[in-house]
């Protein structure tokens, strides 16, 4: 079964009067549990692609279908909950509050949903001893490594059980010795836990990771 699909997707921008075509009729076919890494030139449309799945950003035309769910019907608070019930974001720049502690960043999207303090606290301590942070939970972002820090946003992305994680140069800002430990983890995450990932990366290095791996161009993909 897929859990991303994408139909005949056209995506346009306009910037005063002209109109840029980032994606020109793209499909894509995802299946549950693959991993799948995003490659092209930069503004060759991987991260606009990203949004489109994740229900950041609409399709010009075309239809985006993630878990059985047409994301273009959804409006306002439906589509704000399904984003945060489906989808997991982990990106460059973590992105984590630098007043907050570990536990309490990854916290925060269960902020979204009715669930006690006790159980938020449990589901975010449980998530970070996954990432092999269980002995940094009371530590601030600036306490933190760089590789650390993007531990805890992955903790972050997966509190909420997300069946797709959307990964947008995750091992960017990393050092190789940082990166490789993420991308074991996001494979472990792929493999003994069965998430969708869809990863966007220019490293080939990272994309090798992939169970399979397209090329994005002028918003046209290629296997």
């Amino acid at each position: 079964m897929a859990s991303v699909a994408v139909r005949d997707v056209v995506k346009v921008y306009r910037r005063d009067t002209q109109e840029v075509r980032v994606l020109d009729g793209l499909s894509l076919d995802i299946a549950d549990g693959e991993f799948v890494a995003l490659m092209g030139p930069s503004g060759s449309g991987k991260t606009t692609l990203l949004n489109l799945i994740g229900g950041i950003d609409q399709p010009t035309s075309g239809d985006v279908i993630v878990g059985g769910t047409s994301i273009g019907r959804l409006g306002g608070r439906a589509l704000a909950d399904w984003r945060a019930a489906s989808i997991g974001f982990i990106f460059q720049l973590y992105n984590l509050m630098p007043v907050l502690t570990a536990q309490q960043n990854v916290e925060l999207p269960l902020l979204l949903v009715k669930m006690s303090g006790a159980e938020r606290k449990r589901r975010a301590k449980t998530v970070l001893e996954l990432v092999g942070l269980g002995d940094r939970v009371s530590h601030y972002p600036r306490q933190l490594s760089g590789g650390q820090e993007q531990r805890v946003a992955i903790a972050r992305a997966l509190v909420s059980d997300p069946k797709v994680l959307l990964a947008d140069e995750p091992t960017g800002d990393l050092d190789r010795r940082s990166a490789d430990e993420i991308l074991g983890l996001l494979e472990r995450l792929n493999k003994e836990f069965k998430k969708t990932i869809v990863m966007v990366t220019h490293d080939p290095h990272a994309a090798e990771r992939a169970t399979r791996r397209f090329h994005l161009e002028k918003g046209v993909l290629s296997a």
